[in-house]
């Protein structure tokens, strides 16, 4: 008889599903449920459910760390482009413009969903580097700090649309999503620990059978529809920051659609991907449009905007 250590007994050294350890998995979901939703947060600028890995305060100095990185990978490169370039000047007046309207479109959606405006952007270092790259790409880190590549240029082909994607992209610092996935990464990593450590009982090949589908669960059950839905949430802040900034939110939809068209517009399928389908993303924008032009025109009237 093989006694193994924690306490299960198997005869002539065989292995079955008895071995499984159901007792780990329920002590997980115990404290999985006791973590995740005892820290459940309303999100003010979506009204949904939020759950945060990590406080503001480190997100920001996390994001500092990483932007010193990228300056430093891009200068290496020679591909960081002076503050004084022409394209330079034309990203720092949008993301300026983008990020006066903050404070205002902050207000305004907390407003919407009964909640408190949050106030951590107070304490976001921004700044904004373009970067020379076939990428067509942005981002913007935690605490405020952005990059533009100049390989977006030819997708978004005017100021309208690069607003839109900056604004998304200073969305999923608003957001929190950094801090987001934290949280959302260190429930997966405890739950694979959790699971290796029950069927550490039983047949090999069970074990991999097992922890297969597991994982494949908590890929396209967990991680990649929370990615699509921050891809949703930011283009909804987004579109209403580019907005109240007033660049033209109906722009959206053509970028989208010369997005699409990226790589030959060859993707995976939306269930498999962290983004969602191009169709359906254009599709939520121009639900969403009535109400950026509520914000276009609440800040433009001395803009108005050209009959589409």
């Amino acid at each position: 008889m093989r006694v193994d250590p924690y306490g299960n007994q198997a005869q002539g050294g065989r292995r079955g599903f008895g071995g499984f350890r159901w007792w780990i998995l329920l002590l997980f979901g115990l404290y999985a449920a006791w973590s995740w939703f005892g820290n459940a947060k309303t999100d003010p600028y979506t009204g949904e459910t939020a759950h945060y890995g990590t406080s503001a305060d480190e997100e920001v100095q996390l994001g500092e760390q990483a932007f010193v990185q990228v300056l430093n990978d891009a200068s290496s490169q020679r591909a960081l482009l002076a503050s004084s370039a022409p394209q330079s000047q034309a990203v720092s007046q949008i993301a300026q413009r983008l990020i006066d309207k903050v404070p205002q479109v902050t207000e305004a959606l907390a407003r919407q969903n009964n909640q408190q405006a949050p106030t951590d952007y107070r304490n976001f270092k921004w700044s904004v580097a373009v970067i020379n790259s076939q990428e067509a790409n942005a981002f913007c880190l935690p605490g405020g700090k952005m990059a533009v590549y100049t390989g977006l240029f030819p997708v978004t082909q005017n100021d309208d649309a690069l607003a839109v994607v900056m604004g998304h992209e200073i969305a999923h610092a608003l957001l929190r999503h950094g801090s987001q996935r934290m949280a959302q990464q260190k429930l997966v990593q405890l739950g694979q620990v959790a699971a290796g450590a029950a069927v550490g009982g039983m047949d090999p090949q069970q074990q991999q059978m097992i922890m297969g589908a597991l994982g494949a669960g908590a890929q396209y059950g967990l991680v990649l529809p929370y990615g699509r839905n921050h891809e949703t949430q930011a283009d909804k802040v987004g579109l209403m920051l580019a907005a109240a900034a007033c660049y033209d939110p109906r722009q959206a939809v053509p970028l989208w659609q010369r997005m699409s068209q990226l790589g030959g517009g060859q993707r995976p399928a939306e269930f498999a991907s962290t983004h969602p389908d191009p169709a359906n993303r254009i599709q939520v924008l121009q639900q969403l449009m009535p109400t950026a032009l509520k914000f276009y025109e609440a800040n433009c009237a001395n803009k108005p905007l050209a009959a589409n």
